[in-house]
C-alpha cells in the first residue's frame, strides 16, 4: 500500500504569504517606521507564523527592503510614469503629465495608500534600503524628469540649471504630501483630494514652474 506524504505548501501558497507579508509589512513600516516596526506584529496582520519572514526574506530588513520596492511597483503599476505620452510629445505635457501622475501616486487612496507615508519616513530617517532604492527606482524616474526639463530648458541633461529645476518641480509635488497637516489648517478647502483637485493641484505646478523656466536668468559662465 502507498503511503501518503504530508505534501509541501504550493507554489501558489508561498507566494499568497509573500505577499501578504508585503503588504502588512507597507503598513507596519508606514505607520511605526523601519526601527520600531515588529516582525511579530507584521506576521499577526499578515496572518503568518513569524517564521515567514526569515523564509521569504531573511530578516526585517531584507522584508524592509522588499516592501519599498514592492511599494514602487504598484505604485507605477497604479499610475504611471507619463500616461498618455506619445512620440513626439512637446516637453510642456510631459511634464504636467509627470506631475499629474506624481500627485496621484503620493495621494492614493487605494490598496498601497501608505506608500506615501512610508516613502516620507524612509526620507526622514534614510534606511540601508535607501541606496537599492535610489538606483533602481528613483534614478531613472529623476532621468526621465531631467529630459523633459532640459527639451524645456534647452540645455543638455547635465547642466545644474536643469538638475535644479527639477529638483524645484518635485519639491512642489512632496511638499502638498508632506506638510499636509499644515496646509490643511491653513486652508481646510486648499487640498481637497478628490480627483478634480489633484487636477487642479497638477496644473498648478506645472504652470507656476513653466512660468518659472520661461524667465529663468541665464548662467554667467
Amino acid at each position: 500500500m502507498r503511503i501518503k506524504l504530508a505534501a509541501e505548501p504550493a507554489a501558489g501558497q508561498h507566494a499568497a504569504t509573500r505577499t501578504q507579508l508585503l503588504e502588512a509589512g507597507g503598513e507596519v513600516f508606514a505607520e511605526a517606521g523601519f526601527r520600531d516596526a515588529t516582525v511579530r506584529e507584521i506576521c499577526r496582520r499578515a496572518q503568518a507564523n513569524v517564521a515567514a519572514v526569515n523564509y521569504h526574506f531573511g530578516d526585517k530588513e531584507g522584508l524592509y527592503t522588499e516592501v519599498l520596492r514592492y511599494a514602487h511597483v504598484k505604485a507605477f503599476e497604479a499610475h504611471p510614469l507619463l500616461p498618455g505620452v506619445e512620440p513626439g510629445t512637446p516637453p510642456e505635457k510631459k511634464l504636467r503629465a509627470f506631475v499629474h501622475s506624481f500627485l496621484r501616486r503620493v495621494f492614493d487612496k487605494g490598496s498601497s495608500s501608505w506608500h506615501g507615508k512610508l516613502m516620507s519616513r524612509e526620507m526622514i530617517e534614510p534606511t540601508v534600503a535607501m541606496d537599492a532604492l535610489v538606483e533602481e527606482r528613483i534614478r531613472p524616474m529623476a532621468t526621465v524628469l531631467w529630459q523633459i526639463v532640459a527639451e524645456i530648458l534647452d540645455r543638455p541633461v547635465g547642466d545644474e540649471q536643469v538638475r535644479q529645476c527639477a529638483f524645484s518641480v518635485v519639491s512642489q509635488c512632496v511638499f502638498y504630501h508632506h506638510c499636509r497637516p499644515v496646509v490643511t489648517r491653513l486652508n481646510p478647502k486648499h487640498l481637497p483630494l478628490d480627483a478634480a483637485g489633484i487636477e487642479r493641484l497638477a496644473e498648478h505646478i506645472t504652470n507656476f514652474s513653466l512660468a518659472a523656466m520661461k524667465h529663468l536668468p541665464a548662467v554667467k559662465g
